[in-house]
């Protein structure tokens, strides 16, 4: 192997390695997002099977367990919170 074969070699190898950290940033970010969202939904669910004795339920969908994803546990003490209010008035 000649020298220029081994510094295309090596600039190939350090360009796929950067390509490679620029994209698995949001990866991370998505998969992280998707799991809290599971857990988002899962949290409802409790809420919902221990809030059937008071007649409360909150609706279980993609946008209340992305938004349990996204913000956690004070995103799902606002789901309660909006819930009642809205619960209250109607």
């Amino acid at each position: 192997m000649d020298t220029n074969t081994i510094i295309i070699y090596s600039a190939c190898i350090i360009t796929i390695l950067i390509v490679g950290k620029i994209f698995l940033f949001p990866i991370k970010k998505i998969l992280k997002l998707i799991i809290n969202s599971i857990f988002g939904g899962i949290i409802i669910y409790v809420i919902n099977f221990f809030g059937t004795v008071f007649n409360f339920h909150i609706g279980l969908n993609i946008v209340t367990s992305v938004f349990v994803g996204i913000l956690g546990i004070p995103g799902v003490i606002l789901l309660i919170i909006i819930q009642a209010f809205i619960g209250w008035i109607w």
